[in-house]
């Protein structure tokens, strides 16, 4: 079988002096140099397979970026699965995607070449891979089963794909239905509510309570409307800043779990992001105080490492790892009977990948079901508040009609 066409990035300038840069596919730096000649270019530097196939300077408005970082896992995890090295997965990797991904492919695939490991390597690249990516990853490198590790990333970005696919379209309904509600709500409050209470001051009515409460709380929002900007915006500015802290991360996180439905949802996804990284790891040969040492560092949020942290403590006295997560009150109650299903069957690797799946399509569902709750949770607030408005009118008119025909 015949061996692929290799890909080569190049510098090069036209007749009018312009830049270009780009990627081609040739055998050879000369065959690449006689194509752009034949363009009208003049070639100042080709080196191999740096960058996507789409010549250009840039593409990072490509919209897709998370669907990069899928497809270039995708397609690492079955060109290892096949026997292909990583170096070469990753080059190959790169020339499939464009743009900021396929940049950051080949500064990885230069690490990997210069000695430096892959973890490492993709820890450049923050915005690309998250601290779970890393995780897998750094489990697949260090049990040997980086094949295994990359397509199980990819099944999880790929679920994840979905599930914000599906969130987004569900949202927009109830994103317009808002913003037509509160413009309709806008135009009663400081448009019909204040020119018929002009009105009805020649009559000497007597304004209803809720119908003058209505008119002051207009009178307010219409004088003050750019304090309460100001103060609006610089809580929000407070509050990225505070999220920067290890603080403000803290209380960000207590925040999430303290709510109702989300908090439910938080800690059914943190318990799969641990059952799939410690399955990955045990299945790969590490020790468990170990593996339970790499999840620790694989996860983002801070409530969550520090609970692995104690699980951690308790397992290295002598805790069976089910033991240890049923005694906190971070993960469901699920992952600790699972888990300790799994260590009393001596099969704790596979019993760990079956709860990763079923925190992970729990999480999934509640999220589908509380956007599905979105909508009419939507529709009877709005209509709740142009009931009040409505309502205040009418007690008005209804006074107005009393005190004419006395």
């Amino acid at each position: 079988m015949s061996a692929p066409t290799p890909f080569w990035s190049y510098r090069a300038v036209d007749g009018a002096g312009r830049r270009h840069r780009g990627v081609l596919a040739a055998a050879s730096p000369a065959m690449v140099v006689r194509t752009l000649e034949a363009h009208g270019l003049v070639v100042v530097e080709t080196a191999p397979a740096r960058g996507s196939g789409a010549a250009g300077v840039g593409l990072d408005w490509h919209p897709g970026t998370r669907r990069d970082v899928l497809e270039a896992t995708r397609a690492v995890g079955a060109l290892l699965a096949a026997g292909v090295p990583l170096p070469r997965s990753l080059a190959t990797a790169a020339a499939i995607v464009p743009g900021r991904v396929a940049r950051a492919l080949d500064g990885i695939r230069a690490g990997v070449a210069s000695g430096e490991s892959l973890t490492a390597s993709l820890a450049h690249h923050p915005r690309l891979f998250s601290p779970l990516y890393l995780g897998v990853v750094r489990a697949g490198e260090r049990s040997g089963r980086l094949a295994e590790s990359f397509l199980a990333l990819a099944a999880q970005l790929e679920r994840s794909d979905r599930l914000r696919a599906r969130l987004l379209s569900a949202s927009i309904y109830p994103l317009i239905l808002s913003v037509a509600g509160m413009a309709a709500v806008g135009v009663l409050l400081f448009v019909v509510l204040p020119r018929f209470a002009e009105l009805l001051a020649d009559t000497r009515a007597t304004l209803p309570r809720s119908t003058a409460s209505l008119l002051a709380f207009a009178d307010v929002l219409q004088g003050g409307w750019p304090w309460l900007l100001a103060t609006l915006l610089g809580v929000l500015a407070a509050a990225s800043l505070a999220a920067r802290t290890v603080a403000g991360q803290r209380a960000r996180a207590s925040a999430i779990l303290a709510l109702p439905v989300v908090g439910g949802i938080r800690r059914y996804a943190l318990a799969g992001q641990l059952a799939r990284v410690l399955g990955v790891l045990l299945a790969g040969g590490t020790a468990l105080l170990g593996a339970l040492e790499e999840a620790q560092d694989s996860l983002a949020d801070p409530l969550a490492r520090d609970e692995v942290a104690r699980v951690r403590r308790r397992v290295r006295d002598g805790a069976s790892l089910g033991t240890a997560i049923a005694e906190g009150s971070l993960f469901p109650p699920a992952l600790a009977r699972l888990v300790a299903v799994g260590e009393e069957g001596g099969a704790l690797e596979p019993f760990l990948a079956r709860a990763a799946e079923i925190c992970e399509e729990k999480a999934d569902r509640s999220l589908q079901r509380l956007a599905s709750l979105v909508e009419p949770g939507m529709i009877l607030l709005l209509g709740g508040l142009i009931a009040l408005v409505a309502m205040a009118l009418l007690q008005a008119i209804y006074g107005v009609d009393a005190g004419a025909f006395r």
